[in-house]
């Protein structure tokens, strides 16, 4: 009974477990805001090379098929 009750205050004061548990949570937060800020400044440029080839395509002596002419 006295090495269940050792091993149970053991287990108790165990703090590696809690301290893996906040490293992960931590990780997951900042993977979290590196995938948010990859989709947001994706959308950015996709936006910009919009609006470039839309100014390209829109400005006179261009043809829409590249020739030029």
């Amino acid at each position: 009974m006295n090495k269940l009750m050792t091993m149970a205050r053991q287990f108790r004061d165990d703090e590696d477990g809690a301290a893996m548990v906040e490293y992960a949570i931590l990780i997951g937060i900042i993977a979290a805001a590196a995938i948010g800020f990859i989709i947001g400044i994706g959308g950015w440029v996709t936006g910009r090379f919009t609006d470039l080839c839309a100014d390209l395509n829109a400005a006179p002596g261009t043809c829409a098929d590249g020739s030029g002419t």
